[in-house]
């Protein structure tokens, strides 16, 4: 059977497909340290044989140039593969956990196991990095995968099934290429562990057909991830930082600074800065730069394009025919503009002044909680009380972004903004049942537990009780 189904599979194609991977999961050939190992390598050395033809990928679908390309879709990857192999062996030890004396003689561990046959259904808008981020995992922990590129990437998902095929074989690991229809009759199938990127909505229907199979998943979904700046900052510092991040992938970013709440005593000076990186960093917004991303697909370019209203400070500028939308600032936005009742997902900063922080923070709790929130402030009680005070997915302060390439850190959101998480050790727990194992001797048996039961065995088992958990 071919690793990339060429047509539209029937829901027997892909029954066939998932049950030769439950199949060969049950040889237990995925589960010995050496062959996770060695398919990891093969991986790394397919990123380096096939990376030529994902930058070329990543620049038809989306534009990306290819330092941006690379560093936060194949360089991260592979080095995410190195952190994989240099951990593995540790992470796959069972942990010993202590044995309380009412279990005595015994001992107690912790032993982490592979599911079985996974699902990983990635995004448009970092498809290398968010496929194989979480494969990463996957393989690490022992498990097979069905993998689904985005068909809104059309070029990406293309190399991406490519490369898969050309290093894995299909009964380990398969991508599955197509759209809504395939996507739907993969739902179908019973998936021992599904973990699905994208948006809310489709979030929630990828739940309900996992739930059908009581399938556990993570999903990491979005939000309109708020950024705030205080007055206690390097303003060039945070205002390059912001920029960067904003505008990264043309804004098509799902922890990308949504909008941004600016303290008012600085907030016209700070925009200058701002306004005066994006001239640095893309030039002339008349002049489509070849360092900016474009918008994936014409529906999101007419959807983007709507929010561009109101007291724009730069940019405002687009080109249909190049799916262009330039940089934008939108100063002194309300709660009813068109950009703040749903994720941007494109070079749109609404910007938002505040005198208190006690306003900043009410406001982002009275909404679902993002998937990241930023703050730029060298000040200790705002970062303790952002921290404190407020839920989200993940906190990044003084930067941007980077907190999701910390390998050491989970990936994941709260709420409408996703459940579980991922990354390094994380991706590994994420995959791997947590198995408890408890090993007793045949020594100090305890003849009280056994019936049939009296009065006496009873006095016995209460003042046992008080040493059950010591």
């Amino acid at each position: 059977m071919e690793a990339v189904l060429e047509k539209p599979a029937t829901g027997t194609a892909y029954s066939a497909i998932v049950q030769k991977q439950r199949d060969y999961f049950w040889t237990h050939a995925t589960k010995p340290a050496a062959f996770r190992k060695k398919q990891l390598n093969k991986l790394k050395a397919a990123f380096a044989k096939h990376e030529s033809s994902l930058l070329a990928a990543l620049k038809a679908d989306l534009n990306k140039p290819a330092q941006e390309a690379f560093t936060t879709e194949i360089g991260i990857t592979v080095a995410e593969i190195e952190h994989y192999l240099r951990h593995l062996d540790d992470w796959m030890e069972p942990e010993r956990v202590s044995t309380p004396l009412f279990f005595q003689p015994g001992t107690s561990m912790i032993m982490p196991e592979p599911y079985g046959v996974t699902l990983i259904i990635a995004p448009w808008n970092y498809p290398v990095k968010n496929l194989f981020g979480p494969l990463l995992g996957a393989i690490a922990a022992g498990n097979t995968a069905v993998v689904k590129p985005s068909e809104i990437s059309p070029n990406c998902s293309k190399a991406i099934a490519d490369l898969i095929k050309d290093t894995f074989d299909p009964e380990y690991i398969v991508s599955i290429e197509g759209g809504v229809p395939e996507t739907t009759e993969l739902l179908k199938e019973r998936f021992d562990y599904l973990l699905f990127t994208g948006g809310t909505e489709i979030g929630r229907i990828v739940y309900q057909a996992a739930a059908k199979h009581l399938t556990p998943v993570t999903l990491e979904l979005g939000g309109k991830s708020p950024c705030i700046v205080d007055t206690n900052i390097n303003m060039d510092v945070a205002a390059k930082r912001l920029v960067w991040g904003k505008f990264q992938n043309a804004g098509q970013t799902c922890i990308a600074p949504d909008y941004i709440y600016v303290n008012n005593k600085i907030k016209d000076k700070f925009l200058g800065r701002v306004k005066h990186y994006i001239g640095e960093f893309f030039g002339d917004a008349d002049k489509p730069s070849d360092d900016l991303g474009r918008i994936i697909s014409d529906r999101h370019f007419q959807r983007v394009s709507k929010m561009l209203t109101g007291d724009i400070l730069v940019g405002g500028v687009t080109d249909a025919s190049q799916r262009y939308i330039a940089p934008t600032i939108i100063d002194n936005v309300t709660n009813d503009h068109p950009a703040m009742q749903e994720e941007i997902f494109g070079p749109v900063m609404p910007v938002l002044g505040y005198d208190s922080f006690d306003e900043v923070i009410n406001h982002i709790n009275a909404g679902e909680r993002p998937l990241a929130m930023y703050l730029f402030s060298n000040d200790s009680k705002l970062k303790k009380r952002l921290m404190n005070e407020t839920s989200s997915g993940a906190i990044c302060v003084n930067e941007t972004m980077v907190h999701a390439g910390q390998p050491n850190l989970p990936f994941g959101g709260v709420g409408n903004s996703g459940i579980g998480a991922y990354n390094g050790k994380l991706g590994f727990d994420t995959f791997s049942h947590q198995k408890p194992v408890m090993v007793r001797s045949f020594l100090g048996d305890v003849a009280q537990k056994y019936p049939p039961y009296t009065s006496g065995k009873l006095s016995f088992i209460k003042m046992a009780s008080k040493f059950l958990l010591r």
